[in-house]
């Protein structure tokens, strides 16, 4: 499948209400943002190397319990074929940074569960499922783009197209489940930990990484937090997440910040659409020295991860 591919976002959207607590009373906090140009393609939009940064729908609080999110959204099928056509070549070019962050997260994992049968969900190419094969881990794999799926088989993966809703697992198979930069993707993240929770075994592990809305640098940044994006339906604060798992049958463990690692020209190109001759003169400077591949660690403490036991 190409990537040029072009998905455009639906004439129509769809209002929703809060996935905590059910409310449908609202406050807009950001207008939405969009491109002089319109949206573009897919592959600008929903993949995990996306530059569309700010370009979303109107972000709203619910007035109840605090939630962030996108409303109105487009439907959970338009959505879902977007992610199916979905090819991000650039991700794959990443290697070297989301194995050494991977392999961080894994690390993490284990401080509360040494090993077994590990899901990870939105698995994309499967690069967290190599890590944790190496390790030992029975892996398996959920994700939504033929892209990716294709991709993971390539390396011997167990993952399977499509998602928890549509992919069948046996109740209780799973000693873990993972969710890395996923949840905020979902229309509906409640049904979806829900849904985890039922093929997880008793007292299983769950791992979650998503942005922190409350932090210090999405407050002060407002409306230009680079992570307000089309493809970010839910913003979640440490509250707000751990009332959600709360509600789905999960007791939280731990809660951390979470730390990216990433190639030094990667970083450099993520400066772009804020400002390109700044963009323009750093992506230089790395290419006079060579610097491009030298990783690099990144915390602005607007990422954390949690941990929670299945209760039940």
């Amino acid at each position: 499948m190409s990537a040029e591919l072009e998905i455009l976002l639906p004439e129509t959207l769809e209002s929703v209400p809060c996935n905590l607590c059910g409310s449908w009373d609202a406050q807009e906090i950001y207008p939405a943002a969009e491109r002089r140009n319109g949206h573009g393609s897919a592959s600008d939009l929903y993949t995990c190397t996306s530059t569309a940064y700010g370009m979303c729908g109107p972000i709203v609080r619910c007035t109840r319990c605090d939630l962030v999110y996108q409303s109105p959204i487009p439907s959970v099928d338009e959505i879902i074929d977007a992610y199916d056509g979905v090819v991000d070549q650039r991700y794959e070019e990443e290697r070297s940074g989301r194995i050494e962050t991977f392999s961080r997260d894994l690390a993490a994992v284990e401080r509360h569960e040494r090993g077994g049968k590990i899901l990870d969900v939105g698995c994309h190419l499967g690069m967290f499922l190599e890590v944790a094969r190496e390790r030992g881990w029975d892996v398996t794999g959920v994700e939504p783009s033929r892209y990716s799926v294709e991709r993971a088989r390539e390396r011997g993966l167990d993952v399977r197209h499509g998602t928890l809703d549509t992919v069948h697992f046996a109740d209780e198979s799973f000693d873990v489940v993972t969710m890395w930069d996923v949840v905020e993707h979902l229309s509906d993240p409640l049904a979806e930990l829900k849904r985890m929770h039922r093929i997880l075994r008793p007292d299983g592990l769950l791992a979650v990484s998503t942005m922190n809305v409350d932090a210090l640098f999405p407050r002060l940044a407002g409306r230009r937090w680079p992570w307000y994006m089309q493809m970010h339906l839910v913003y979640f604060s440490r509250r707000t997440l751990h009332n959600m798992l709360t509600k789905a049958g999960y007791r939280v463990i731990e809660m951390t910040p979470h730390r990216r690692v990433v190639r030094l020209s990667y970083l450099v190109s993520r400066i772009e659409p804020y400002c390109k001759p700044l963009y323009q003169v750093l992506d230089w400077l790395v290419r006079q020295t060579r610097q491009g591949d030298r990783l690099v660690a990144i915390d602005l403490g607007d990422i954390f991860m949690t941990f929670a036991r299945k209760i039940g």
